[in-house]
């Protein structure tokens, strides 16, 4: 398990996270969302033993991160800049990370590079930013560890590329019971690979969930009245946004499907639909609620 206990992390006078806890089981894919500067690559920083915290508790499986080098060969941490491989072949790369991972499976490497046929021996540095990106999740993947981090995972990767390199990870949760920790702005990438995530901004967590919880409990409701209807005759629903103009209301709700179906009937609704919401407007609608600026969280 990966846990974090009132852990705040500073850069001088700037607060890059701010009393955050955290706990994420085993075998879990769990997606950190937020916008740029929210903390996210922080936090990955911290898990992976690359910074110290100022205050609070960083555990992998109970053990201290930080320092720990037995800790730390559990975990592989794939960055959001590549440069530091540039200088590398991808053979030379591979051999590098072997020194330092003694599980590393050569089998694992040569099937994941079959697939994606990098060059071999050429410099790193001349491949493309989604080449980079490939070659350093073909190493993290095969260096079998428990736990795999990665910053903007996906960033840089064509469409069919990213199904491809989605396909690796999820092949290797299934083989190796790998826990995947990824960080995105990008909430469809979150919705189609994860099963948990959590929404951090400004260096402060603001929920963290199970996504089928989150889909399943907040609903988008379309309906229409023949009397004007205002936002207090809907005082017993848990309302996250409302929308009216002239007869038709639009509601964003949390709440049992049911429960709410039967709260809105009261009112004799001319019309009632339930319409399909995504992620990304579940978590607007939530950052809404709680006065934060979501500008910066797109599924772009």
């Amino acid at each position: 398990m990966i846990e974090t206990k009132n852990v705040t992390k500073t850069f001088d006078s700037f607060t890059a996270l701010d009393n955050v806890s955290l706990s994420i089981p085993k075998g879990t894919a769990y997606g950190l969302i937020g916008s740029n500067g929210a903390g996210k690559s922080t936090l990955l920083r911290l898990l992976s033993g690359v910074y110290k915290a100022e205050s609070g508790q960083v555990h992998i499986d109970g053990e201290n991160v930080y320092d720990n080098a037995k800790v730390k060969a559990r975990v592989f941490f794939i960055n959001d800049e590549t440069v530091q491989y540039n200088s590398y072949t991808l053979k030379e790369l591979k051999n590098y990370y072997k020194l330092f991972y003694d599980n590393f499976s050569e089998d694992i490497f040569n099937k994941l590079h079959a697939t994606l046929k990098l060059p071999m021996t050429k410099k790193i540095s001349s491949f493309s930013k989604g080449m980079k990106r490939q070659a350093a999740v073909i190493c993290g993947i095969a260096c079998k560890t428990d736990y795999l981090l990665l910053d903007e995972a996906f960033d840089g990767l064509d469409p069919t590329m990213r199904i491809i390199v989605k396909k690796m990870l999820v092949d290797a949760m299934i083989d190796n019971d790998l826990t995947v920790l990824l960080s995105s702005h990008n909430l469809k990438e979150i919705n189609e690979f994860c099963d948990r995530a959590g929404l951090i901004h400004q260096g402060k967590f603001v929920f963290d969930r199970e996504l089928d919880n989150i889909k399943g409990n907040i609903h988008k409701i379309q309906t229409a009245f023949d009397k004007p209807i205002t936002k207090e005759d809907f005082a017993d629903i848990d309302i996250l946004h409302i929308d009216i103009t002239g007869s038709i209301v639009y509601i964003i709700a949390r709440g049992d499907a049911g429960e709410l179906r039967s709260k809105i009937d009261k009112h004799n609704p001319k019309i009632y639909d339930i319409l399909p919401l995504t992620l990304e407007e579940i978590f607007v609608y939530e950052m809404e609620v709680l006065g934060y600026d979501y500008s910066g969280v797109t599924g772009e």
